[in-house]
């Protein structure tokens, strides 16, 4: 059973078991049925019907013992637990057709079910490369279409397109869903994806997907409700993300903690896909290593109303940009996003020289242009401003290094730094930039309290660029590192307020007021 309470203003699950079973509840394992856990046999069959007799039965469990069980596309029921035995492997038929001539069904699905569940110590295992390599035959016989396949997209990949490769679950319009303790593995997408569903929890899961790109760890769209919590993700894409794909709906209430992410690109995201938007949404507790973009990613761009985010304790090693917050507009329609009320607190964030996920197998998209390292950003759009965001108790050490002779954006020159409103959001979406540790334009109510920043290398760059700011505070932030003066650069900034704000030069010539 799920129940909810409120803390802090947001909706929290909590469960009182991972899963109730009743005298009465019906247990059938697969093995009772025929399924062969020999890694050659495809038991498709056999665990759809075990589902089948759970589910009409009002419900149970259906067990995959110890043993390596082969399988196509199965469709989870209500008042059903899949639940895998220590021991036990679920492997994805390797032969691509089985998931559909045309787009790919996922390997797991459900549809508009209630009080279903995926638990025990089992691993769910895509064998993307082999689905892959048989993918790519059935595309050079034109058995499958695909646009494009043979094309380059702008990240410089020539890849299939996403609905050509299967996820591991997809569930959309379902209630009450728990996942827990499952390991999760080698997809040829998103790994696992849950659409406009309701009261969910995910608990110690396991994630290692670096077969692909476009293999984010858990995307929730659109969802209601949901708890993430004490897992781990290891993905060549996103690892945790959020996305709203629909103007009418959002994410809200939803909380992830105590986490471990490595990523080929952000750690945590709300976005891309941001038509609806992100409401009432906490994430605390979250170790970050070797990824490749932001530790923590808030985007909406695509006419959505995000607010009312709390981030909240963060420790990120070799990580390429502490955070982005980005209010875009590269939806058709005149509806503009809006952002506010977003808090990002107890952060620490080492940023490296070096790209932070060489050697792994897919690394993230290297940029084909010189420049210098990105440093954190909150920006909006001219008339329509990102609004009231707090930094507070954050500390990030960057690598340093810029040099003019590789890249330079003067500050008596911040026009050029271009609005790009309909680009893809993330840290390297405009180029160069002036600043060394933190960008910000378009801003309205913007405070930053106890922030300390710093560098290991002389970098020509002030630390802070404010552009375009109303409502800007500096309270007990430290830059610890400057090779010369200004520091701060003030432009076209209304309402400025400082309080013990340590600079390495005196704040006469360290912070600078443009005209």
């Amino acid at each position: 059973m799920i129940r909810r309470t409120l803390k802090n203003g947001l909706c929290v699950l909590m469960l009182s078991l991972p899963v109730c079973l009743s005298a009465q509840s019906k247990i059938v394992n697969v093995t009772s049925l025929g399924a062969k856990g020999d890694g050659v046999t495809k038991n498709t069959v056999v665990i759809q019907k075990a589902i089948d007799q759970v589910s009409a039965a009002d419900g149970g469990q259906v067990i995959i013992p110890a043993g390596r069980f082969v399988t196509g596309v199965i469709k989870l029921k209500s008042n059903v637990d899949l639940h895998l035995e220590k021991g036990a492997y679920l492997l994805a038929t390797t032969q691509r057709i089985d998931y559909g001539k045309g787009p790919a069904s996922a390997l797991i699905v459900a549809d508009k079910a209630e009080h279903i569940a995926l638990t025990g110590y089992g691993v769910i295992d895509g064998q993307g490369e082999g689905v892959l390599k048989d993918l790519q035959v059935l595309l050079e016989a034109g058995i499958i279409q695909d646009n494009e396949w043979k094309t380059e997209n702008p990240w410089h990949q020539v890849r299939s397109a996403e609905i050509n490769r299967p996820m591991l679950i997809n569930f959309e319009d379902c209630n009450d869903v728990q996942v827990r303790n499952i390991e999760l593995k080698n997809g040829s997408c998103w790994v696992q994806r849950y659409e406009n569903c309701r009261n969910m929890v995910f608990d110690g899961i396991k994630v290692e997907s670096n077969t692909y790109w476009n293999n984010d760890g858990i995307d929730l769209v659109d969802c209601v409700n949901a708890l993430v919590t004490n897992s781990f993700f290891n993905a060549d894409d996103d690892g945790i993300c959020l996305k709203s794909e629909k103007r009418n709906h959002c994410c809200e209430n939803i909380t992830v903690e105590n986490c471990i992410v490595r990523s080929s690109a952000n750690a945590v995201k709300l976005g891309t896909a941001s038509h609806g938007g992100f409401k009432n949404i906490s994430i605390r507790n979250i170790k970050v290593y070797d990824t490749f973009r932001s530790a923590v990613a808030i985007e909406s761009v695509d006419g959505g109303i995000l607010e009312n985010i709390d981030v909240n304790n963060i420790k990120a090693v070799n990580t390429g940009n502490a955070f982005v917050v980005r209010l875009g507009h590269r939806n058709k329609d005149e509806v503009v996003s809006q952002v506010r009320n977003v808090s990002i607190r107890n952060m620490t964030v080492e940023v490296p020289k070096e790209k932070p996920d060489k050697g792994y197998p897919m690394e993230g998209p290297a940029l084909r242009y010189p420049h210098n390292v990105f440093p954190s950003s909150v920006t909006g759009l001219p008339n329509h401003p990102v609004q009231n965001v707090k930094l507070e108790n954050i500390e990030i050490v960057y690598p340093g290094g810029g040099d003019k002779n590789v890249a330079c954006v003067a500050i008596d020159s911040l026009a050029k730094v271009p609005e790009n409103p309909a680009g893809y959001p993330e840290f390297s979406m405009f180029g160069e930039l002036p600043s060394w540790a933190f960008y910000s334009r378009h801003v309205e109510g913007l405070q930053l309290s106890n922030v300390r920043v710093s560098y290991k290398e002389e970098d020509f760059r002030p630390a802070f660029v404010f552009d375009d700011v109303k409502q800007l505070q500096l309270d007990n932030v430290n830059v610890m590192s400057g090779k010369a003066a200004p520091a701060v650069v003030l432009s076209n900034v209304k309402g400025f307020d400082t309080r013990n704000v340590q600079l390495p030069f005196d704040n006469a010539t360290g912070i600078v007021t443009l005209k």
